[in-house]
């Protein structure tokens, strides 16, 4: 029972998404709305974790199986793919680093700034 209350709060914030997403005439997902929502709700105390840990560990054990469909697609438009390969390929490549560039520098800003923080209340 405890899994179904909990993916029914995952399921109602994403509803909520889906309405954020109607209602703002902006180019965002209604899964991103969805995942602000719930960001927002988990910081202000409003959703607290353990509402929603269970869930949402086992949303993220099972999600490479959620990426077969997408795969399959892949196999089956391949003949349109391939002109286009390499450049996909490199551009992967070239954003992936990016990303990962960027998420080690904040990651690295915040543990800095919990660190000076601490230290600077003892």
């Amino acid at each position: 029972m405890k899994f179904v209350r909990q993916f029914c709060i995952i399921l109602f914030i994403s509803f909520l998404g889906e309405i954020l997403h109607v209602i703002i005439p902006l180019p965002v997902p209604a899964s991103v709305y969805g995942l602000l929502l719930l960001f927002t709700a988990l910081c202000t105390g409003i959703l607290k974790q353990e509402q929603v840990n269970a869930a949402a560990d086992f949303l993220i054990e099972i999600m490479p199986v959620m990426f077969l469909p997408a795969a399959v697609g892949l196999l089956e438009a391949w003949p349109s793919l391939r002109p286009i390969c390499i450049p996909v390929i490199f551009i992967t490549i070239i954003t992936t680093v990016i990303v990962m560039a960027v998420t080690g520098r904040v990651t690295q800003y915040l543990i800095r700034k919990k660190n000076h923080k601490s230290h600077t209340t003892d």
